[in-house]
């Protein structure tokens, strides 16, 4: 395990390797699971002051699905979640062309209609976070199957998990935290791959 602060990271954080593949993968995450993806009461907020800007982006079941189950639902294990549709896909996602599942709130994003991305649970996958009395765990959770490709495709580049996160680890907890991951990374784990830009 390596802790930084309040945050421990599990070793897997460091030595595994992962790069999403979503010619492969299609971006299943967003509709293989137990439940929506976890949000935060701050990005629950977000999300409802900026809904008007985020509706052009999602298809009309999405929409309908939200008119039906609320903006977010609550699950027993996860706590509040965004909804999914009846083929288990987030009611934020959209599928491109290519059947490629996408974030409706991140398009919104990248379009400059919000200054958010999307929730962290989602930016931060396959890292799960979990709230424990005083510290927060950080653990590799990729999905056996869906994320086979990935775990390939890190391999074939080398790049390991918090090089290819390194963009939502630095929105959660700072760059100061990041390079500090990258030099016990280096120190201790013998990563000899560039740190990503």
């Amino acid at each position: 395990m390596i802790q930084i602060d309040n945050v421990v990271l599990a070793d897997e954080v460091v030595e595994a390797k992962f790069v999403c593949d979503l010619a492969k993968c299609k971006g299943g995450c967003c509709e293989d699971g137990d439940a929506g993806a976890p949000v935060t009461e701050e990005e629950m907020e977000i999300v409802r002051k900026n809904l008007a800007a985020i509706l052009p982006y999602l298809t009309a079941e999405g929409r309908l699905e939200l008119e039906r189950q609320g903006l977010f639902t609550h699950d027993d294990e996860f706590g509040y979640v965004t909804p999914v549709m009846k083929d288990g896909l987030c009611a934020y996602g959209t599928r491109d062309a290519a059947g490629i599942i996408k974030c409706g709130i991140e398009a919104a994003y990248n379009d400059g209609k919000l200054g958010w991305k999307k929730p962290i649970s989602c930016h931060l996958f396959p890292i799960r976070l979990i709230e424990t009395s005083g510290y927060t765990m950080a653990n590799y959770e990729p999905r056996d199957v869906l994320c086979k490709p990935a775990c390939a495709f890190g391999k074939k580049l080398k790049v390991p998990v918090y090089q290819f996160l390194k963009e939502p680890l630095v929105r959660k907890f700072g760059q100061e935290f990041y390079d500090t991951l990258h030099q016990i990374a280096v120190e201790h784990f013998d990563i000899t791959t560039p740190n990503r830009k």
